[in-house]
């Protein structure tokens, strides 16, 4: 869930608690190349104002377009965009893009509100959830997030997985730690780094937030949610193993550290032995940490982790790579 999609959210809240019908749109697929990707959004009134974006401007226009010719009446629906070459030409889509958009037209009524007041409340409380639709019948339901794709669309079914930006708690800064905050940056994460020790900061972080607190006080804080990542890539066992035994009593869904097959075995009887962890909380920190591609160097390393990272969040097993 970005900034934007958030203020969409809103929006329709505030349109429905005004009595206003609206129409909810969001990317399911694309195909080619898009300019946003599954799961975007745009709320629209029937008058033309909307919030939103589903493409940076040629199918909003499309999408309008529709509304004032009076189509798009139906509780939910499928509309593709971009199939035909006059489509193409027309909208403006690059390089043969395709997108599939759900259409909801959604009357101003009391299950509606409490649909959106609920789906704006756990956002804001970054809980990650999944909006189930029944395209047959309209019927909508908010539901536990299981994992898996953003969208999936299952013959009458539209599943929207719904939550906070991804987060990635950087346990101490190091080389390893600083790549990882550039890849992660790049795929839209929001970073946190967390070092007390003043000889790490001598390099700014262009998009972290940085705290110069022990990431343990900062965890233990309350500042991870169900869409966290903690990640402690020190080797110091006096910042990565605080770190990890206050993660483990939170929601992350990532908690990771590096070091060597013997070293994490020293460092799993040390979390049990100082740390107090039982042996299902330790089995939730993987170490050692990221996807073996046979990494060497601090950035190959780093690749690892943010891949290993986004392959949980997305919910897909390791031998399904």
């Amino acid at each position: 869930m970005r900034q934007l999609d958030l203020q969409v959210v809103e929006t329709a809240l505030k349109w429905g608690r005004e009595g206003r019908a609206v129409w909810l749109c969001t990317v399911l697929s694309t195909y080619g190349s898009a300019p946003r990707g599954p799961g975007a959004m745009l709320v629209a009134r029937n008058d033309g104002q909307f919030v939103g974006s589903l493409s940076g401007g040629c199918v909003e226009e499309a999408f309008l377009e529709a509304l004032s010719d009076g189509e798009l009446r139906a509780p939910t629906q499928i509309v593709r965009y971009g199939e035909s070459d006059d489509q193409r030409h027309r909208l403006r889509l690059p390089c043969g893009g395709v997108l599939q958009v759900l259409v909801e037209h959604r009357a101003p009524d009391e299950a509606w509100a409490d649909h959106l007041q609920d789906l704006y409340d756990a956002l804001l409380g970054q809980r990650r959830l999944v909006r189930d639709l029944d395209l047959t019948s309209g019927a909508f339901a908010l539901v536990a997030d299981r994992g898996g794709e953003v969208t999936q669309l299952d013959g009458e079914r539209a599943r929207v997985r719904i939550g906070p930006v991804l987060r990635l708690i950087l346990a101490g800064l190091s080389p390893v730690a600083e790549y990882c905050a550039s890849f992660a940056r790049a795929i839209g994460c929001e970073v946190i780094a967390c070092d007390p020790r003043e000889e790490m900061h001598e390099r700014p972080l262009d998009g972290v937030r940085v705290h110069r607190v022990m990431p343990s006080e900062f965890i233990a804080a309350g500042n991870c949610h169900e869409a966290t990542a903690v990640v402690a890539l020190t080797h110091d066992p006096r910042i990565d193993d605080l770190a990890l035994m206050e993660a483990v009593h939170t929601p992350a869904f990532y908690i990771g550290a590096m070091g060597s097959r013997q070293t994490s075995a020293r460092r799993a009887e040390r979390l049990a032995r100082v740390g107090g962890l039982a042996a299902e909380q330790i089995a939730r920190i993987r170490m050692p940490i990221g996807l073996d591609l046979g990494s060497r160097t601090p950035a190959e390393i780093a690749l690892s982790v943010v891949a290993d990272v986004l392959r949980v969040y997305h919910g897909k097993a390791r031998d399904a790579l």
